[in-house]
């Protein structure tokens, strides 16, 4: 289990399940979460199961855009962070689709210029520019790394 505890969706569980889990809030909105191991595999299922609950959840016209962040942040996680890694999402009633991606590292990404040919070092800057908003929190062990998605039609 993932020791992120915290939420930004009130009343939402935290990460830390292997399978997806989809349940009601008090408001009725769906949550998915899962739990994967670190290894290179983890980056194609979060992809897979991304765009599957959100196809389930009819919100197809964002699951491009969300399978690409998560497909960062996962991979951002594999590289720095060892033990498992959460990924949860939330529709929350605003419109909005919050995901997040948790790891036991608790410090928190940090934001670079790339240069024109380095490898890496741009998922971050792609999360903030193609999120309607992004950020990070720490848990009691380890931080998410969260983002939202205009789902409103």
């Amino acid at each position: 289990m993932i020791g992120v505890s915290d939420s930004a969706a009130e009343g939402a569980p935290a990460p830390g399940t292997d399978h997806v889990r989809k349940r009601g809030r008090a408001t009725g909105s769906p949550i998915a979460e899962w739990s994967f191991p670190a290894d290179p595999g983890a980056v194609r299922t979060a992809r897979t199961v991304v765009r599957r609950v959100l196809n389930d959840w009819g919100l197809n016209g964002a699951a491009d855009m969300a399978v690409l962040l998560v497909s960062e942040l996962v991979t951002n996680s594999l590289r720095h962070a060892t033990g498992p890694i959460g990924v949860r999402m939330v529709l929350l009633s605003a419109g909005e689709l919050l995901v997040e991606v948790s790891d036991p590292l608790p410090d928190p990404p940090q934001e670079r210029t790339a240069a024109p040919d380095d490898e890496g070092g741009r998922g971050l800057q792609l999360v903030a520019c193609s999120s309607r908003r992004w950020g990070t929190r720490r848990g009691k062990s380890g931080k998410t790394v969260w983002f939202e998605l205009s789902v409103a039609g």
